[in-house]
């Protein structure tokens, strides 16, 4: 009997310090100081660490820039099909063409540019998050002994507590906006539900140690809007909603997920879809426009990359989040790997792997840029309009552009892609004049 009456002098105990210092300050908006001390104490160790590190290697390592091409092992040159071939010899057909293709094939055998983006990004140094880095296999006992510490910090006290605060912030999530939802329609209903969202939405950053700069509130998207954005993790949703409230577009779910869904759209108008909705796409711009058309209605919160890319790219964007109409308003997240992993690699971790490794690592810390307002312009297609924002989004994050789509995550490449590379190849040689030369050769023989 004293035994559980212990258990439970300590479980309150536990509750009341992690409402009092965690979830009061985070459902008012207001911090306390511990998670800049936290964050203070962590960087002062991880650049010790570092320190150590170049120490310890017989060598000192040179500084790669803090660019994605500093990973990879091929150094691309990024001149055009044309002007590489005619540095060969000359622009007409010529059998050292093949060299420039071949060449294009090995780069692509040895290192792609799609699915090393669907891998965890590589760091610069150490972050103490596994039990050695890439170059070491033992280094010195400090670094043993921190490493040590850090296992325990993470999993016996800052696991528990994160588990704590997701659990109170689903639940409050849950029960919340099921009570708003059961109000009229009106001022009050829109309010109260805001404040239930942005609440929620704060306790489980907390939960994951989360420390986010959001730059250019100015350019914060309006009611009507629609809200797109560069994806990495499925924690995307939950660092924007932290400073503002959303729409959320996305298919209907069962379990825990759907249990959420089915509360939160009581009291905010999101857009779920059922699975055979989801694939008729006339029927989600109808229901989408619909939307925007209500410039009372919260923005819309749209991910149109379509998956998860490990926070150094941005891929093609799907054209139908851009012939809705309305304003775009862009956004550009941008993590910083050296506290944790954000990335979701779905073909490797399910959703509960993935929580798991995110609640066991440092912190969640990223940058979030509101860029200005974009709208469609008279000569543009849907498709221009998507490159557009996409490039405007990939500069202010310092993310590398690419055209192609996230589906070849679990797709093949369309032979349309193949057939692009052929017609310009193809073209080029009409422009010069080279088929023609060669058809009247083979006339005259």
């Amino acid at each position: 009997m004293e035994v559980v009456w212990a258990v439970g002098q300590l479980g309150a105990a536990w509750l009341a310090v992690v409402l009092g210092l965690v979830m009061l300050p985070s459902a008012l908006g207001v911090s306390l100081g511990i998670s800049e001390a936290y964050m203070w104490v962590l960087v002062k160790t991880l650049e010790w660490a570092t320190i150590r590190l170049q120490k310890s290697a017989k060598k000192p390592q040179p500084q790669l820039p803090r660019t994605p091409t500093a990973n990879g092992i091929i150094e691309r040159d990024e001149t055009p099909m044309e002007k590489e071939i005619s540095l060969l010899h000359r622009a007409d057909f010529e059998f050292s063409h093949i060299f420039y293709f071949c060449r294009k094939g090995f780069e692509a055998i040895v290192e792609d540019e799609v699915t090393q983006r669907f891998s965890s990004e590589e760091l610069l140094s150490w972050n103490l998050l596994t039990r050695t880095n890439v170059n070491f296999h033992y280094i010195s006992l400090k670094l043993t002994v921190v490493w040590v510490i850090g296992v325990i910090v993470r999993y016996c006290f800052l696991l528990p507590l994160r588990f704590t605060l997701a659990a109170i912030g689903i639940m409050s999530m849950i029960v919340g906006t099921t009570a708003v939802g059961q109000l009229p329609n009106g001022r009050v209903k829109n309010y109260l539900s805001e404040v239930v969202h942005l609440t929620c939405s704060r306790i489980l950053v907390r939960a994951l140690s989360g420390t986010i700069h959001y730059h250019n509130k100015e350019n914060r998207p309006r009611k009507g809007g629609i809200c797109v954005a560069n994806h990495t993790s499925p924690i995307d949703a939950i660092i924007l909603t932290n400073d503002g409230c959303y729409a959320m577009v996305g298919q209907v779910h069962g379990g825990l997920m759907g249990i959420i869904q089915r509360a939160t759209v009581k009291a905010c108008p999101h857009v779920w879809f059922e699975r055979s909705e989801i694939k008729d796409r006339h029927l989600v711009t109808k229901r989408l426009r619909e939307h925007v058309a209500d410039k009372s209605k919260l923005p819309i919160l749209i991910f149109p990359e379509g998956t998860c890319i490990n926070n150094t790219s941005v891929m093609m964007f799907k054209k139908g989040s851009f012939e809705i109409g309305g304003t775009i308003y862009p956004v550009a997240i941008k993590y910083d790997p050296q506290f944790g992993d954000a990335f979701w690699n779905s073909s490797k971790y399910n959703i509960v792997s993935y929580l798991l490794r995110i609640m066991t690592s440092w912190a969640i810390v990223c940058n979030v840029w509101y860029l200005p307002p974009m709208v469609r312009k008279e000569d543009e297609d849907a498709v221009q309009f998507a490159n557009r924002v996409r490039s405007a989004i990939a500069r202010q994050g310092g993310l590398t552009e690419l055209p192609w789509d996230g589906g070849l995550k679990r797709a093949k490449v369309k032979d349309t892609f193949k057939e692009e590379q052929q017609k310009n190849y193809s073209k080029m040689l009409v422009r010069n004049g080279s088929v023609g030369s060669l058809s009247a050769e083979t006339e005259s023989e």
